[in-house]
């Protein structure tokens, strides 16, 4: 089926479906009800928009499911369960689908269901139930869309010390654990000019994110969540640019309105920052709940680390949020768990026996 492609345009729906064209009426339908203000997406292209950010949470997607569908619902499942803990309105639309995939895709809470062919009339009574419910219960609505996410900042004391790595697993590990409590992850790599969370991640730098650093002008919540990608409809990621940019391309007051933006539509963004400080280093540390520093055993960590200190202290910036991570240690050291029941100290003359691994 061809895709919808993006725009600026609000959509007040979207009919999603494997293959649009066993779907003719409905698409009919959608047409009268809403004329050009409705589109269509295959479930991975809305599991991708839905995992970026891209939907505004007004719009009503139908989900159209047959009997190929029902050889893999996995997709399906996991889409909707992401839609309606997002509160999107979801329309579940069965075509030649057996009693039991159906009775489990209503027990995962869509608003409403009709069967395909459509009776008459039948999906524009099921919108004005739905308008009629969002009536009554504005306050509810609004309160399950309302999001206040916290800036968690990762920062390497010196080149090599697994900062991207740490901000990567860390963004990965908190998506999918937090996922089934309705909340969302972002991850944002602000080294404009050799950010690695792209690389680690096997994703494409892509030009929105140019457009969006270069234009500062046209920073907004719509074309933030065109910039971002999804990654496994689980961790929406902001890239580095396609091209090396200079540090100091955005100020300060641009850097706090996109971490606002990010504040409204996720509930954790973990931020990825570069080596070098610039202008707007201040406005993530002041904008943070906690600040994650990673170092070494090694003299360059130390001593950069008191350089950093006695910046933060000269600005007079809070230094109390850093939490210090000690990621690697020279080999003499050991830094891997170890069970309490083993020997701790050699006894002389005696041997200490670890148990096999």
């Amino acid at each position: 089926m061809a895709l919808l492609k993006l725009t600026d345009r609000k959509m007040d729906a979207y009919a999603i479906a494997s293959d649009s064209g066993n779907f003719e009426e409905l698409n009919k339908e959608l047409q009268g009800l809403f004329g050009q203000n409705w589109g269509q997406l295959s479930v991975s292209a809305a599991g991708e928009m839905l995992g970026r950010g891209n939907l505004h949470g007004e719009e009503t997607l139908i989900v159209c499911i047959d009997a190929k569908d029902e050889q893999n619902l996995e997709p399906i499942d996991s889409f909707v369960r992401a839609a309606i803990k997002g509160g999107f309105v979801v329309i579940l639309i069965a075509k030649d689908v057996s009693p039991t995939a159906l009775h489990h895709l209503l027990r995962l809470g869509a608003d409403d269901f009709a069967p395909y062919p459509l009776p008459d009339n039948a999906l524009s009574g099921i919108f004005n139930r739905i308008r009629d419910k969002k009536q009554n219960a504005p306050t509810e609505l609004a309160l399950k869309k309302s999001r206040n996410g916290v800036i968690l900042p990762v920062y390497g004391a010196a080149g090599g010390v697994g900062s991207s790595t740490f901000a990567v697993n860390l963004a990965w590990e908190m998506a999918i654990h937090t996922r089934k409590d309705d909340m969302r992850v972002a991850l944002v790599d602000l080294d404009f000019q050799f950010g690695s969370v792209a690389t680690l991640l096997d994703m494409a730098r892509r030009d929105p994110v140019f457009e969006l650093l270069t234009e500062p002008d046209s920073l907004a919540s719509d074309t933030l969540a065109q910039a971002m990608t999804s990654y496994k409809s689980v961790l929406a990621v902001l890239t580095s640019p396609p091209e090396v940019l200079p540090l100091d391309i955005v100020g300060g007051d641009y850097i706090e309105k996109m971490l606002k933006l990010l504040q409204t539509k996720y509930d954790f963004i973990i931020v990825d920052l570069p080596k070098a400080l610039t202008d707007w280093s201040a406005s993530v540390l002041t904008q943070a709940e906690t600040y994650f520093t990673l170092l070494e055993l090694d003299m360059r960590s130390a001593q950069n680390l008191m350089r950093y200190l006695r910046v933060l202290r000269g600005e007079d910036l809070p230094g109390e949020k850093i939490q210090y991570i000690l990621n690697r240690a020279p080999g003499f050291c050991r830094l891997e768990w170890q069970n309490p029941r083993w020997p701790v100290f050699r006894k002389p003359g005696h041997r200490n026996q670890y148990p096999a691994s």
